[in-house]
């Protein structure tokens, strides 16, 4: 069983740093008029970490079936609503440049989709999750 950690320290105000306990930071912040607005928030931060997730195991999932990927970009906007005080909806936006068949991109985007881990977090939370993929030959 792989073990990840998460640590946090106040900074100063709302600015906190988090860290994986190896070498890789980053400065959580709220945004005005509580915080200073010197990082994302980190409901932001979970979201970004989404779609970085789902692109990793995109581009892992095109490397496994020796898809060779010309550009991919990954757009997510989230809703967070007042009544629940999170985020409810997740929307993706994925544009993939490749020369194959849309076919192909589907499949990779149906094995990102049970792959990925965060991905899994939030379907467990019972974020509704929405993608358009758009596929583009160079």
């Amino acid at each position: 069983m792989a073990k990840l950690h998460g640590n946090a320290k106040l900074v100063k105000d709302f600015r906190i740093d988090v860290d994986d306990g190896r070498t890789h930071a980053v400065c959580l912040d709220l945004e005005p008029p509580d915080g200073t607005d010197r990082g994302p928030s980190a409901l932001e931060l979970a979201l970004m970490s989404y779609a970085g997730c789902y692109a990793s195991i995109f581009v892992l999932t095109a490397k496994k079936m020796r898809v060779s990927l010309k550009d991919l970009e990954v757009k997510s906007e989230a809703v967070k609503s007042q009544e629940a005080g999170t985020i409810t909806e997740v929307s993706f936006d994925v544009s993939v440049k490749a020369d194959v068949s849309e076919d192909r991109i589907q499949r990779i985007h149906e094995l990102t989709l049970k792959t990925c881990p965060v991905g899994k977090i939030f379907d467990k939370a019972g974020v509704k999750s929405s993608y358009r993929v758009n596929t583009a030959k160079e």
